[in-house]
């Protein structure tokens, strides 16, 4: 797989409606944490066992009505989303806890 960036606040909804589970990075970037957790977070993308997820980054300058939508207010912020509603949240360049929100969603398909 491969790591979507979002343009759009509608092409951000396409893809909540089509794939039923939804991993979204929020980042910036002027962001030094963002920066340093983005490789792992391409690098899980490629892993097998995450194929049914759908990964995604979204700019929070770029594209700032998706991160409102989500009430973002602190980057990096992961959120995952099943069936176009929110399921989970990692506030932070955390590592370990990427992997659990991962792990969380691929249970969840």
């Amino acid at each position: 797989m491969v790591v979507h960036e979002v343009s759009s606040f509608d092409s951000f909804k396409s893809i909540s409606k089509v794939n039923k589970i939804v991993v979204v990075d929020f980042h910036a970037t002027w962001c030094g944490p963002c920066k340093a957790i983005s490789p792992l977070f391409e690098k899980l993308s490629n892993e097998d066992k995450f194929s049914g997820i759908f990964f995604a980054k979204v700019d929070v300058d770029a594209v700032p009505q998706v991160a409102q939508e989500y009430g973002i207010r602190a980057m990096p912020t992961f959120i995952s989303i099943k069936d176009e509603e929110k399921f989970g949240e990692v506030v932070g360049a955390n590592p370990p806890a990427v992997q659990k929100l991962l792990s969380d969603a691929l249970a969840a398909l």
